[in-house]
């Protein structure tokens, strides 16, 4: 087939005035250079690290949608308290979707570019809510005949969380993590590789539901965190794998502060004598999500050698680099 010469793609723009405009906008599509591809995206997920960049954290219910001369558009009002978080990106036109997958429509003369003609591939580029997307050969995973981009759009955020989360456990030198929202998509990654690898893991979910669909795969301990029990339920699945690092998905709310409460009672179990300050085991807890938005409650119930920071798969990625804004790219362009 041809190469088209423009195709859309989908931009968020926080205004001067702080309000969200996300708008499709139709850009040149390139011509790839020797090392590239050029890739029909047919399938992109939307993960929570999209809905950050897509939304900017403005308030959904004050949306609207709008036609104009470009395209349509959606706007939406962001809360002044948060106008700080993102300023600055404020002015600039970004594009959105971490990862994806599609077709290799068209390819350069390398050799490495030149055998994923026509084949499907799933790409960790940024800028994938787009019909068009270049990227170099070599960042493309070429996915097994009849997979289709649907079912291959999801290789990369959630398998690589996954493994940053027991790559981290082992690093800190803990043996065996929580997990909240336990029966997300990477929930269940999760699982299946801690009970590949012989690791513990305490998953906590909130409906009777998601406690099948984990004891389904073969999970051991999952805590409802919707039955009165769940505290006690908590304490017990913790003793038994003497878990003391813990991923939170929730991020609001008091959920952080239970899960170190129970860490707490867990290790009080097992100490020889009496320690007004409590446990000197470490507990560990890190935020990747933010399913409630509102503030982190921590009642101090709990003691000694506690930690509670923020973790962002770039950020463990980069291993300390420092994160920088994307900057503005085109579909079909070469990268944010």
């Amino acid at each position: 087939m041809s190469q088209p010469s423009t195709g859309l793609q989908l931009r968020s723009t926080v205004t001067e005035d702080g309000v969200l405009e996300i708008s499709l906008a139709r850009v040149p599509v390139l011509e790839p250079t020797s090392d590239e591809v050029l890739v029909r995206v047919e399938a992109s997920p939307i993960n929570p690290s999209d809905l950050g960049l897509l939304l900017a954290g403005a308030d959904v219910s004050t949306a609207k949608a709008s036609a104009t001369p470009e395209g349509p558009t959606v706007t939406a009002e962001i809360p002044k308290a948060l106008l700080r978080s993102v300023g600055r990106r404020i002015g600039r036109s970004l594009p959105v979707g971490n990862e994806g997958a599609g077709v290799v429509i068209a390819a350069g003369a390398s050799a490495e570019a030149q055998v994923l003609l026509g084949a499907t591939v799933a790409i960790l580029g940024g800028g994938m809510y787009a019909q068009y997307r270049i990227v170099k050969a070599t960042e493309c995973l070429q996915l097994p005949a009849g997979t289709t981009p649907a079912e291959g759009a999801s290789c990369f955020v959630n398998p690589l969380a996954a493994l940053a989360m027991v790559e981290t456990m082992r690093i800190e030198k803990h043996s065996a993590l929580v997990h909240t929202a336990a029966a997300s998509n990477l929930g269940q990654m999760l699982n299946k590789l801690c009970i590949a690898d012989g690791i513990g893991l305490v998953n906590i979910v909130r409906k009777r539901e998601q406690v099948e669909i984990l004891t389904a795969i073969g999970a051991k301990h999952v805590v409802n965190s919707g039955v009165p029990t769940f505290m006690d339920d908590l304490t017990e699945a913790v003793a038994a794998t003497g878990a003391t690092l813990a991923f939170d998905a929730i991020g609001g709310g008091t959920l952080a502060s239970r899960i170190f409460a129970c860490m707490e009672a867990a290790a009080s179990r097992t100490a020889t004598e009496y320690n007004r300050y409590g446990s000197t085991v470490h507990k560990q807890i890190y935020i990747y999500g933010g399913l409630d938005r509102g503030p982190t409650e921590l009642t101090r119930n709990f003691r000694h050698g506690v930690g509670h920071r923020r973790l962002a798969l770039p950020d463990h990625s980069a291993k300390g680099r420092p994160r920088t804004c994307p900057k503005t790219s085109r579909a079909g362009g070469r990268g944010d």
